[in-house]
C-alpha cells in the first residue's frame, strides 16, 4: 500500500464515524421516545434532527478551521467531538443533555464532510482522485451498516437501557481515529496556498511519488495565484457554486436520509415486526456497502455523470415501486427488493459522486470554503428532511405511498439536470478544472 492510499484510509475513517454517528440513533429512536414520551414535533425537532443542525453548522463553518488551522488539525479536532458525543448520549438524562450531545457529534459530522473529501482529493492525483476520495463515502456506508448490525446486536442487551450502549459504543473507533490521524501529514496544497511553506509541500509531495516535484509545486502556485483572496467570489465562482448546489440539493431530495433515519418505522408500516425492521435495516446497509464498492470501481473508469445517471435511474423505478407497492398492499418482499434498488442506485451514483465531485470543482486556494457551501447545502436540506420526517409521517398515516411518488419526481428532476448541466470531472487535474471552471476578471 503506497502513502496516498494509507493517508486516505486514514482520514476517511472520519466517515466511518460520520456512518455510525448518523444512522445509530435509528435503534434508540423508539425506546427514546417511549422513555421520555415525547411529542412527534418535540421528537423531530430535538431527538431525531438535532444531530443535523450541529451537521449544519459544522459544514457551514468547517471551512474556517480547515483553512486556518489545515485540514489535519481540524480532522484531529473532529475525533474529539466523535467521542464527547458518543459518551454523553450515552450518559443522557433527559431529552436536552442527550440532544446537546448529539448537536456535537453532528458538527464533528459537518466538519468532516469538508475537511476530510478536501484532504484527500490534495493528496491525490487525476488518476486516482476519485477512488480515493470515495474512500470517505465507503467508510460512511460501513459506518452506517456497522451501526444497524450493532443496533441489532445490542437490542436487549441492556434492557431498557440498551439504547445507552448503541449510542456509547461510537466512543471506541472515535478515539482510535484521533490516534491514527496524529500520524498523516498536514496537505501539501494547503502548505502552498494557503502557509507558503514550499520545503515542508516539497517533502510530502515526494513521498507522493509525484514525478517533478518542482514543476507540481510551480502548477499548484499558478492557481492560487489566479485566486488572489481566500473568500468565495460568488460571481467569480457561481459555475462551481451552482453545481455544488443542485448536486447537494438532490441528493437529500432522494429521500435517503429519511429513508436510513426512519428504517424501523418505514418497514413497520408496511407489516413487519420489530425484530424484522431491526434485521433488514441491516440488510439495507448491506446492499448500500456492496453497491458502494462498485462505485468506487467504476468512478475513475465511467466517470461521475454516468454514475450519475445510472443512478438517477435506479432511483426513479425503486422510489416509484416502493410508491405502488404502499399504495396497493404488495407484499414485504416486493417492497424490500425496491427498496434495496433505491438504495443500490444510491450507493452507485448519488453516494459514489457528491463528496468526489464537490471536492473537485474549487481552486485550491477556496477549496475548504467551497467544500463547506457544498456540504452546508446538503445538510441544511437533510435536517429539514428529517426535522418535518416524524411530523410528515404522522399526517400521511400508516400508508406513506405519497411520500415516495413525490421523492421519484424529484429524481427525474434530477435526471434532467444531469443530462443537461452536470459536467464530467474524470481525469482532469484540480487545477485544470479550476481554469474551466472560474470566470476569469
Amino acid at each position: 500500500m503506497n502513502k496516498q492510499t494509507y493517508w486516505a484510509i486514514t482520514v476517511a475513517v472520519a466517515g466511518f464515524l460520520f456512518g455510525f454517528d448518523t444512522v445509530v440513533i435509528s435503534g434508540a429512536n423508539e425506546p427514546i421516545k417511549e422513555l421520555w414520551n415525547t411529542s412527534p414535533l418535540f421528537h423531530g425537532t430535538f431527538i431525531m434532527s438535532m444531530a443535523l443542525w450541529g451537521t449544519v453548522l459544522g459544514a457551514l463553518l468547517g471551512g474556517i478551521p480547515s483553512q486556518k488551522i489545515g485540514r489535519k488539525n481540524t480532522l484531529i479536532w473532529i475525533g474529539v467531538l466523535f467521542s464527547l458525543s458518543a459518551v454523553g448520549s450515552a450518559l443522557a438524562w433527559d431529552p436536552y443533555s442527550f440532544s446537546f450531545f448529539r448537536f456535537i457529534g453532528g458538527i464533528g459530522v459537518g466538519a468532516s464532510s469538508v475537511a476530510a473529501p478536501t484532504y484527500i482529493s490534495e493528496i491525490s492525483n487525476k488518476d486516482n482522485r476519485g477512488r480515493l476520495v470515495i474512500l470517505y463515502q465507503f467508510m460512511i456506508v460501513f459506518g452506517i451498516f456497522v451501526a444497524f448490525f450493532s443496533n441489532y446486536l445490542l437490542q436487549g442487551v441492556g434492557g431498557p437501557n440498551d439504547w445507552r450502549w448503541m449510542m456509547g459504543v461510537e466512543a471506541i473507533p472515535a478515539i482510535l481515529y484521533t490516534l491514527m490521524v496524529l500520524g498523516v501529514p498536514k496537505s501539501p496544497r494547503w502548505l502552498i496556498t494557503v502557509k507558503n511553506e514550499i520545503s515542508s509541500a516539497k517533502e510530502i509531495l515526494g513521498w507522493m511519488q509525484v514525478d517533478d516535484v518542482d514543476k507540481e509545486v510551480l502548477t499548484i502556485q499558478s492557481t492560487a495565484n489566479q485566486t488572489k483572496n481566500q473568500s468565495i467570489d460568488y460571481k467569480k465562482y457561481s459555475k462551481p457554486l451552482a453545481l455544488a448546489f443542485m448536486l447537494a440539493f438532490f441528493n437529500q431530495l432522494s429521500g435517503i436520509n429519511f429513508i436510513l433515519y426512519y428504517a424501523s418505522e418505514i418497514l413497520g408500516s408496511s407489516g413487519m415486526t420489530s425484530e424484522e425492521s431491526l434485521f433488514n435495516s441491516i440488510l439495507i446497509g448491506g446492499i448500500n456497502l456492496v453497491f458502494t464498492l462498485v462505485g468506487m470501481f467504476l468512478i475513475d473508469r465511467a466517470g461521475r455523470k454516468k454514475l450519475m445517471i445510472i443512478g438517477s435511474l435506479g432511483y426513479i423505478i425503486g422510489l416509484g415501486m416502493v410508491a405502488y407497492a404502499f399504495n396497493t398492499g404488495a407484499s414485504s418482499t416486493f417492497l424490500m427488493t425496491f427498496l434495496l434498488l433505491f438504495v443500490a442506485a444510491h450507493a452507485i451514483g448519488q453516494g459514489a459522486v457528491i463528496w468526489v465531485f464537490i471536492s473537485e470543482i474549487f481552486p485550491n486556494k477556496v477549496r475548504a470554503y467551497g467544500q463547506a457551501w457544498g456540504s452546508g447545502v446538503h445538510w441544511v436540506f437533510a435536517a429539514i428532511i428529517t426535522l418535518i420526517g416524524a411530523p410528515i409521517q404522522a399526517w400521511v398515516g400508516p400508508n406513506p405511498w405519497p411520500i415516495f411518488a413525490f421523492l421519484a419526481g424529484m429524481m427525474v428532476l434530477q435526471l434532467v439536470w444531469v443530462l443537461a448541466i452536470m459536467p464530467e470531472t474524470k481525469g482532469v487535474s484540480l487545477e485544470e478544472l479550476s481554469k474551466r471552471l472560474i470566470k476569469e476578471d
